[in-house]
């Protein structure tokens, strides 16, 4: 039995170090991408937050993972069997992330250890001992996390687009719209933890409404905090009104935009025209103007952003510590509630030491092979910038935290591929790199097939072992 629990801590440690290496690498990603944190602040950031999310309010996915998915009352005549196929569902898992991670693919952990526990399941206590009802609805996750992300980043960049990219002013559009955007980020932060986090044991009105306060106050320090920097002042020259200039290179990209995308080849000669007419009188406009002082401008937005992507990335870090240490942790306790009680009990506290082991493996596996999938988030699906990161996180970290409180094990890979996805469809689908996203979904597929049949053949190895 000791070592049957010394092995359990090893699987469950090196699970965890490789959702550190692939998931979290997803979580900080697109901040690393946009440039709005270098590496290795990235991995000190998510070492406080993807262990404080772990250890705090990363009970509930726990639960799930233990006993929602495998019917254990039909393995109470034989537990040992349920221990070792836990044990086969962590070294599976942990080894096809592990290969993953390798070859710089984004693959859902979720997907993995739910697909492990299903083919051992259904080995050994047949296709009846799956709770597929559970299986269902944890799959509707898998669905409704790059939809409800991709939807929700799709509009927050819009939004950022209409209210400050595409304005006159965007520095002063920025500045005025920012605490808006710090209430909506620390208000979801603040209700992750209010809403049956810190043991406060408030109900939903309740904590929505401390959660709101604690926003309102972040947002009005930001303003405090947030200091505006005057706009260069745009000067006509020579007749040339500079504001003409910022308007069309704006009409310039919509033209772009609609020409890439056009289906009609009885309008394509007219939209190639009207194109090449605007792109001949922006040349001029910009030639007599000091257009240079208006690109100034984007970049202050961009600086800006650069301190909002930063709390996203804070937020989205915790809401992945909640969410995904469960897929290590969940198998784990499993197999320590059966070892001290040589039975399976289906309501068990997880141990406050084990959230801490699934937290400290997250953290080292970032810090040490995390790099890999951080380029193809951040770089290779489509071009990051802070104000585009932020709203990728943000309806991210909405999504993660909104399925932790349900005890949902989404994807946190889907969540975030599909924000990515959403920000680059409100530019177009030009701006995407298809190839990559096949590449991401075919991985997805596989995943949880090649996980079962791993998880078989853990289980009878570790038969041949222990029994």
């Amino acid at each position: 039995m000791t070592l049957i629990l010394a092995v359990t801590l090893f699987l469950g440690f090196y699970m965890a170090w490789n959702i550190g290496a692939n998931d979290v690498a997803n979580a900080m990603g697109t901040s690393v991408g946009s440039k709005a944190l270098t590496l290795r602040r990235a991995v000190l950031l998510a070492a406080i937050l993807e262990f404080g999310g772990a250890f705090l309010a990363g009970s509930n996915v726990s639960e799930t993972i233990q006993h929602g998915i495998v019917s254990p009352e039909l393995f109470y005549a034989d537990p040992q069997v349920f221990v070792l196929g836990m044990m086969g569902s962590l070294l599976a898992t942990g080894a096809l992330l592990q290969l993953a991670s390798y070859f710089g693919l984004p693959v859902s952990t979720t997907h993995a250890i739910v697909g492990a526990v299903v083919g051992f399941g259904a080995v050994i206590g047949g296709v009846h001992a799956i709770q597929w009802q559970e299986v269902c609805y944890i799959a509707s996750g898998w669905i409704l996390s790059p939809f409800l992300s991709g939807v929700i980043s799709y509009g927050l960049f819009c939004l950022i687009q209409k209210k400050i990219l595409y304005a006159l002013h965007p520095t002063e559009a920025a500045y005025k719209l920012a605490p808006v955007l710090v209430l909506a980020t620390i208000s979801v932060a603040a209700m992750s933890l209010c809403y049956e986090g810190f043991h406060l044991h408030l109900s939903f009105f309740p904590a929505l409404g401390l959660s709101l306060s604690i926003g309102l106050v972040a947002a009005l320090l930001s303003r405090f905090f947030l200091r505006r920097r005057p706009e260069p002042e745009l000067v006509s020259v020579e007749g040339f009104n500079p504001y003409q200039a910022v308007s069309l290179e704006k009409a310039l990209h919509h033209l772009q935009r609609v020409h890439l995308s056009n289906r009609n080849d009885s309008y394509g000669e007219q939209i190639s025209h009207v194109l090449a007419q605007v792109r001949r009188l922006n040349d001029v406009v910009k030639k007599n103007t000091h257009f240079s002082h208006t690109t100034s401008q984007y970049l202050s937005v961009e600086k800006l952003f650069v301190f909002l992507q930063i709390l996203t990335a804070c937020l989205i870090a915790f809401a992945h510590g909640a969410n995904d240490v469960a897929n290590a942790i969940g198998p784990v306790a499993a197999v320590l509630n059966i070892l001290q009680h040589n039975t399976l009990h289906t309501n068990t506290a997880i141990p406050s030491w084990l959230l801490a082991l699934g937290g400290a493996g997250i953290v080292i596996g970032l810090a040490t092979w995390g790099w890999r999938v951080i380029e193809t988030v951040g770089e290779k699906i489509t071009e990051l910038t802070p104000t585009r990161g932020f709203c990728a996180e943000f309806g991210a970290a909405f999504t993660i935290l909104f399925a932790s409180k349900l005890g949902l094990p989404i994807s946190t890979t889907h969540a975030l591929v599909g924000s990515v996805l959403g920000v680059g469809m409100a530019r177009g689908l030009q701006a995407l790199n298809l190839q990559m996203l096949r590449e991401i979904v075919v991985s997805w597929v596989v995943t949880i097939p090649l996980c079962a049949l791993f998880s078989i053949g853990a289980f009878y190895l570790l038969k041949l072992l222990f029994l």
